[in-house]
């Protein structure tokens, strides 16, 4: 007689090794509440990169040409002179005094002189030119801070400085800052608010890099200065 014959199976023990429709309906849910906490962590992540520490910014306008071209997309670190909060306004606390020639991206108090606008929504990029302490004063197509004439060549003056665009002789209060646009002659800026000078505690963060431009790739990841 044989003695490698195979034993037969017993068919109370053959049964089906596949899970039931209850099983398998509570794995899926258990999936996908898995994916949703796992969503929640990446974005409150995402959130709070976003609120504290760097935001991308699309330029709206030419007024720093030639710094930035409309349409640039840049990044700016919002750590780099304080801490922020999300839907606060002022940063709460702050370790990094602004400096003259930093690009700046900053909200400011509603201006009475655009009642159809609230000015406190827009987000604006400007460069600031002079900071708590010192006389600022705009002649023609020169700035001159404590009376000597500042050598910018990132400026650009297309009209050789404006009438309209003459400003000063006045001192910033300490805390505050005054701000152009690069492209002097077609900008907006502190010159032409009703209250010129902005409080430091507005300033959402330093611009630092074009990430991506439209008008030349070659400007693509350019430091900002």
């Amino acid at each position: 007689m044989a003695q490698g014959a195979a034993k037969l199976p017993n068919s109370q023990s053959s049964s089906s090794s596949g899970s039931s429709p209850k099983q398998g309906a509570a794995g899926f849910w258990s999936e996908v509440k898995a994916l949703f906490r796992t969503l929640v962590v990446v974005f409150a992540i995402a959130f709070s990169l976003r609120v504290a520490v760097v935001e991308p910014f699309k330029i709206p306008s030419g007024s720093m040409i030639p710094t930035l071209q409309i349409g640039d997309f840049i990044l700016v670190l919002k750590f780099w002179y304080g801490l922020r909060l999300p839907f606060v306004t002022d940063s709460v606390t702050m370790w990094n005094d602004p400096k003259r020639g930093d690009v700046v991206v900053f909200t400011r108090p509603d201006d009475p002189n655009t009642p159809d606008e609230d000015d406190s929504e827009i987000h604006i990029i400007k460069r600031i030119v002079a900071v708590g302490g010192e006389s600022v004063e705009v002649r023609g197509a020169k700035v001159l801070v404590n009376g000597k004439v500042l050598d910018e060549p990132y400026a650009q003056w297309t009209d050789g400085g404006k009438f309209e665009g003459n400003f000063g002789p006045k001192t910033v209060p300490e805390g505050h800052v005054l701000l152009l646009g690069d492209n002097r002659d077609n900008s907006k800026d502190s010159r032409f608010w009703t209250n010129p000078f902005l409080d430091v505690k507005r300033i959402k963060g330093k611009a630092v890099v074009v990430f991506w431009s439209w008008d030349s790739l070659t400007r693509i990841f350019t430091r900002i200065r």
